[in-house]
């Protein structure tokens, strides 16, 4: 074998190698964890502040990336073949294109790009620096490109302010689900994860406690009735009204009303009650669950009592319930055993409290039904049926079957829904 061939063969191999580092920076650096960077780069990991300037300018590292490896392969593709047409003439082409294509794509493509693949932290550290030197060094070229390739995207009416982009909260929502079906998150975890990221765009007015169901007290009655009814009550704040239910005069805090018992011998007058009102703190329902437990927290307050648009009082919200739409029902040594609102049958079918709420009907069946229109079970059969139905109504949307079972007056108080698949499947 003369100097020549050797060198050819020396520079192939050295072609093939400089392709796989292309190869196994590409993987690495886009595969990734942005999380496992990030709280490297906050530790002080000088490689993790490359690799994050590396991604950042996207354009460049692809472009980088995809030039170096196509003129790597192209001259190792050049080189073999006129070392072949050499030795074997014109059949060479053949032998050299078979020769490189398997040569390429096992050592210059699958094994570098499969060993980033499962080793991407480690690989992305490794090439940042070499890689941020190659951006610098075809920046001009890669930039000219880029005009060119913009160009041509224009012209086919394409963009890439168009490109389809996830906000970091779908991101996260997209790694819970994607654990969960992996079964490295249990429903409950993922249901509390998914929650927390809910907080953000789910209003008050969706958990509020309605103000047909909200305990509330005369202020006006007599102390020993009054009292009678905090105690029984179980509660540890009390909204109070004034000549009407919807007159909110404040909250009466029990452990107070309690001090002054005590202080008193039990001997209480109205006025007494009267002076240990606090001011009530009004809301709107429209506020969202982040906004709302912010503002909890800043005034250092449990309750406040929601209105609408037009300053009408419509329930109340505690710090509790937000807590509950996170972590789940909470209930102390006063509550009642708590009921499931969910009556599940064999044929698949389920009966729900009309009242229900959609999200607490989808984390509890794991359903995907929308709460866009609707907050209740019996608001969204209200919703897509466009009437009050009658008991015994049957109504299929969003692939599920749903029955008023009871009604009272104009409100759905019972459902039955059924998935339409198990529903054809009993058919």
């Amino acid at each position: 074998m003369d100097e020549s061939t050797l060198l050819q063969i020396l520079g192939i191999i050295t072609l093939i190698l400089i392709s796989a580092f292309f190869s196994g920076s590409e993987t690495g650096l886009t595969a990734v964890s942005k999380a496992k960077i990030y709280k490297l780069k906050m530790g002080g990991d000088k490689r993790a502040d490359l690799v994050t300037r590396l991604r950042m300018d996207k354009d460049a590292l692809i472009g980088t990336l995809l030039l170096g490896n196509n003129a790597v392969n192209i001259l190792a593709s050049a080189l073999a073949t006129s070392l072949a047409i050499r030795l074997y003439g014109d059949p060479g082409v053949v032998y050299s294109t078979i020769m490189m294509t398997v040569l390429v794509l096992v050592f210059g493509e699958v094994l570098p790009k499969t060993y980033a693949f499962y080793n991407a932290e480690k690989t992305s550290l490794y090439v940042a620096m070499p890689m941020l030197f190659f951006v610098k060094i075809l920046s001009p070229i890669t930039k000219l490109v880029q005009i060119m390739v913009d160009a041509f995207m224009g012209l086919l009416g394409m963009s890439k302010k168009n490109a389809d982009t996830l906000t970091a909260t779908e991101e996260l929502r997209g790694a819970i689900e994607m654990h969960h079906r992996e079964g490295g998150v249990v429903k409950r975890e993922r249901d509390m994860l998914g929650s927390v990221l809910d907080l953000a765009k789910t209003e008050v007015g969706e958990i509020m406690v309605h103000r047909k169901k909200m305990l509330t007290v005369n202020i006006d009655q007599p102390p020993s009735k009054l009292i009678a009814q905090l105690l029984s009550k179980n509660h540890s704040r009390i909204p109070v009204w004034k000549d009407s239910p919807d007159n909110i005069t404040g909250i009466l805090h029990t452990k107070s009303l309690l001090k002054l018992m005590q202080k008193k011998s039990g001997k209480i007058k109205t006025g007494d009650i009267v002076k240990l009102v606090t001011p009530p703190w009004f809301v709107p329902e429209t506020n969202t669950l982040s906004n709302q437990l912010l503002q909890f927290r800043k005034k250092r307050t449990h309750m406040a009592i929601v209105v609408d648009e037009y300053g009408d009082l419509v329930g109340l919200v505690t710090l509790e319930d937000i807590l509950e739409e996170i972590v789940g029902q909470i209930n102390d040594e006063h509550d009642q055993a708590p009921t499931s609102q969910v009556k599940k049958y064999k044929s698949g079918q389920i009966e729900v409290d009309g009242e229900m709420t959609i999200r607490d009907l989808n984390r509890q069946m794991d359903w995907n039904l929308p709460d866009d229109d609707a907050t209740t079970v019996a608001g969204l059969v209200i919703h897509e049926s466009e009437t009050i139905p009658v008991v015994g109504q049957k109504f299929s949307f969003h692939n599920f079957t749903f029955k008023v079972v009871k009604r009272k007056d104009n409100q759905i108080t019972r459902v039955a829904i059924l998935p339409r698949k198990k529903e054809k499947a009993n058919g």
